[in-house]
């Protein structure tokens, strides 16, 4: 149990509910017009906990001298010895084919299109070290959940899934921010890339607000397009008032509550889906 406990951890499975709700929603847009599969829900969910696993265990490995070095990661599993370089590896590798299976069961476009979305997970983790922008690239990486919870679904064409994969985008790329702002120092100090790197943190955060901001408005603006019930928008407000709680607990002046903010994003999702997912059905 407890090397259960250090593989969790290492990957920080908890935090699987940033995305899988909105590979959800991109599934539940497309089954208004296609057929419904309770298998075809298992699989998404497959596919989603195993590329989040493979893309953090990648990330864990390639910084793991960073990680060594920052003392606010010095604890992680690899520097601090509770797993070894190989066992990460081949966590990222397993977690890679079990994605790869479950993309298989799902559609033959699905599994061509995996590798794809494998790269574009993975390449965030080394993004620091060539561009500034590196927070963009999670925000690209998180939207490809609603994009493939739709073509899991059955969905073809239309712009749903790509507005939703806007807002998610947005949403994830500010969180990143704020928590980017952390490592500032250490980032300049040892050639790290990032945008509170290269503009600075009060710049940072009012970048981070106004993609929040585009983010509730994405999420609005999905209403209209996807023709969804008016119950839809009491799930954008409720994700509107967690990011403007989470915006008001950071400041350039304060970062102590960084942490607690980032924590707050775990509830978008949950939120988000549920009403979501109440709104169609009452529909």
């Amino acid at each position: 149990m407890s090397k259960l406990a250090t593989y969790l951890s290492f990957v920080r499975f908890s935090h699987s509910v940033f995305a899988l709700p909105f590979a959800l929603t991109g599934a539940l847009l497309a089954w208004r017009d296609h057929p419904f599969s309770w298998m075809q829900i298992g699989w998404i969910v497959v596919c989603m906990v195993s590329a989040r696993s493979a893309a953090m265990g990648f990330n864990r490995v390639v910084d793991a001298d960073y990680d060594a070095l920052n003392p606010r990661t010095a604890m992680r599993e690899l520097p601090r010895g509770a797993m070894s370089r190989r066992e990460a590896i081949l966590f990222v590798v397993t977690s890679s084919v079990v994605f790869l299976f479950g993309a298989s069961r799902l559609s033959t476009l699905c599994f061509v299109l995996a590798p794809v979305a494998l790269a574009i997970v993975f390449w965030y983790s080394l993004a620091k070290r060539v561009t500034a922008y590196t927070q963009l690239f999670l925000g690209l990486a998180m939207a490809v959940a609603p994009v493939g919870g739709w073509i899991a679904a059955g969905g073809r064409g239309g712009v749903e899934p790509w507005l939703l994969g806007l807002g998610i985008g947005l949403w994830v790329g500010g969180f990143d921010i704020l928590y980017a702002c952390q490592d500032v120092d250490f980032d300049r100090g040892h050639g790290l890339r990032s945008i509170p790197t290269r503009f600075g943190v009060p710049a940072a955060i009012v970048l981070s607000r106004v993609m929040h901001v585009g983010a509730v408005v994405a999420m609005a603006a999905l209403w209209q397009v996807a023709r969804l019930p008016a119950m839809y928008l009491a799930g954008v407000a409720a994700v509107g008032v967690l990011l403007f709680y989470e915006q008001s607990l950071v400041s350039a002046n304060d970062l102590s509550q960084v942490r607690k903010a980032f924590d707050l994003n775990g509830w978008v999702g949950i939120i988000y889906f549920a009403v979501t997912a109440l709104a169609l059905y009452l529909g």
